[in-house]
């Protein structure tokens, strides 16, 4: 079986690091683990993150070359189906549908938007684009029950909607887990809704009453100064690791005590699978998305402000049963419902729903 992949967002060989490309990543590894030929059909990044009409337009003619090429490529390497990740209105996907069509082969979709109030103001272009895309995929995969609402609500035709839950690329979780050590937060440092997390961490930490704790934080990015303020009153008690790789990051996951990330307008959080995955127990706000890849437990909601969170990171601090028992439910979880053997089977499931057998 040779598939066609392509994402318009972020391509898996990029070399700036983030959800996106190891999402895009993942996805491969899954088709190839299930025995698939999987081509990167194109490197073309579609994002219009401005509403740029010049750049839209250009981006449209490079497209256009692009599906000529792709058509020809196909149909030399036999593609049987196309696969895209991350189509929405900033970046859509502007090749596939054409590709698919030109080949007769099955378009299939993974985390599709649907966001049709785009369909006028200065993404309007794309915004149809994005639509075009999602009404010609035969099946599309939602990661979130948040994103399975609107892709309901617009679903055309026949269309199959398969639930691919996030997941993380290996086969299993690794040695037992030993939550020990300092607290550990994830997450890029860049304004906006990253800050907005680091920013309900500092006021949660304030209100914790034992002052023997510590914390380490994973991630880089341009507002570092903003969050060092945010956690200057603790002093060396926070500790900024930087932008770590994988090895690393799973070094620090196996010497952490617990995982703290409120989610703030996360998709849902690969954070979250990593360290669940290494055992740690998961300190989070019970929001869209995130409640998706987390372990099932107490998460207190947004609004009902810090002191839950401050109880409950309390709480997992003074008790290393707790941490202990929390943790290896974690694991299981995952091991049950984000790995790589989980998501292959769903994809090639979905694949033969469209025709495509191995």
């Amino acid at each position: 079986m040779h598939l066609g992949f392509y994402a318009p967002l972020k391509p898996p060989d990029h070399p700036n690091p983030s959800g996106d490309r190891a999402m895009a990543r993942a996805l491969i590894a899954a088709l190839e683990y299930g025995g698939a030929s999987v081509t990167m059909a194109s490197t073309l990044r579609s994002r219009d993150g401005v509403g740029d009409a010049a750049l839209q337009r250009d981006l449209l003619a490079q497209a256009h070359v692009e599906i000529d090429r792709l058509s020809v490529l196909g149909r030399t390497e036999g593609w049987r189906g196309w696969i895209t990740y991350h189509n929405y209105y900033k970046a859509p996907d502007l090749i596939g549908p054409s590709v698919a069509r030109a080949l007769g082969i099955p378009y299939l979709l993974i985390e599709a938007t649907r966001a049709r109030k785009r369909l006028d103001g200065p993404w309007a272009a794309f915004a149809q684009a994005a639509e075009d895309a999602s009404d010609a995929a035969d099946a599309i995969f939602y990661f979130t029950r948040r994103d399975a609402e609107t892709l309901e609500r617009d679903r055309a035709g026949s269309q199959q909607l398969i639930h691919l839950p996030p997941f993380l690329l290996r086969e299993s979780v690794g040695r037992p887990p030993a939550p020990h050590g300092p607290m550990l937060a994830v997450g890029m440092l860049r304004d906006g809704d990253k800050l907005a997390s680091y920013r309900i961490i500092a006021e949660t930490l304030a209100h914790l009453p034992d002052k023997g704790w510590s914390l380490r934080i994973a991630g880089g990015g341009r507002a570092r100064a903003k969050v060092e303020a945010l956690m200057a009153p603790f002093g060396p008690a926070v500790q900024f690791l930087g932008q770590l790789d994988a090895p690393a990051m799973e070094d620090v996951y196996r010497s952490s005590s617990m995982l703290f990330w409120p989610g703030v307008n996360e998709a849902f959080g690969l954070a979250y699978l990593e360290g669940q995955a290494a055992g740690l127990p998961v300190v989070a706000q019970d929001r869209p998305g995130v409640r998706d890849v987390l372990a099932p437990g107490d998460y207190p909601k947004p609004q009902d402000g810090i002191a839950p969170l401050a109880a409950r990171l309390q709480g997992l601090l003074s008790d290393p049963a707790l941490r202990q028992r929390l943790g290896t439910n974690a694991q299981a979880y995952v091991a049950a419902h984000h790995l790589l053997p989980a998501a292959s089977e769903t994809l090639f499931a979905a694949l033969a729903l469209c025709g495509v057998h191995r």
